[in-house]
C-alpha cells in the first residue's frame, strides 16, 4: 500500500477515524450517498438503516472502480441530526464495521438543516485512493 497515517506526535489516537492521511495512486471521488436502494427508493426512514444503505452503495462505486474500503481517504458525512448520531455511535459503528471493516479515513461529520431527498437522514462523501 502506498498509505501513510499522519499521527503527530503526542497526540491521543483518533477513534473511528484518522487525523490525516497520504497516499499515492488513482483518485477516486464518490458523490454524496444517502439511504436509498440502486432504484432510489428509500426503504426505511430509520437513521441506521439508511447509513448501512448509504455505505453499501459507497462500497458498490468503489467496486466499480476496482477498489474497496480499505482505499478510502477521506469521508465527510452529513447528518440531519447530531443528537441521534451521538446517541446512536455503538449501533452506527456496528454496522459501519459490517460494510467497511475496520477501514478508518480522516472524516468529519456535519450537522446540516436539511439534504436534498426530503426522506434523507445521512449523506456520505467519499475519496479513495486506488494504488498505482
Amino acid at each position: 500500500m502506498t498509505f501513510k497515517h499522519l499521527q503527530p506526535p503526542g497526540w491521543a489516537p483518533a477513534k473511528g477515524y484518522a487525523n490525516g492521511i497520504a497516499a499515492r495512486g488513482t483518485q477516486i471521488y464518490i458523490g454524496g450517498q444517502i439511504g436509498w436502494n440502486a432504484q432510489q427508493q428509500f426503504e426505511t426512514d430509520d437513521f441506521i438503516a439508511q447509513t448501512q444503505q448509504a455505505l453499501r452503495n459507497i462500497a458498490a462505486v468503489l467496486k466499480e472502480a476496482g477498489a474497496g474500503p480499505e482505499h478510502m481517504v477521506r469521508m465527510t458525512w452529513y447528518v440531519i441530526d447530531r443528537v441521534e448520531y451521538n446517541a446512536r455511535l455503538k449501533e452506527l459503528g456496528g454496522v459501519y464495521r459490517e460494510v467497511m471493516g475496520k477501514n478508518f479515513p480522516a472524516m468529519s461529520c456535519v450537522q446540516v438543516a436539511a439534504l436534498m431527498e426530503a426522506r434523507a437522514k445521512v449523506e456520505i462523501e467519499v475519496t479513495a485512493v486506488l494504488p498505482d
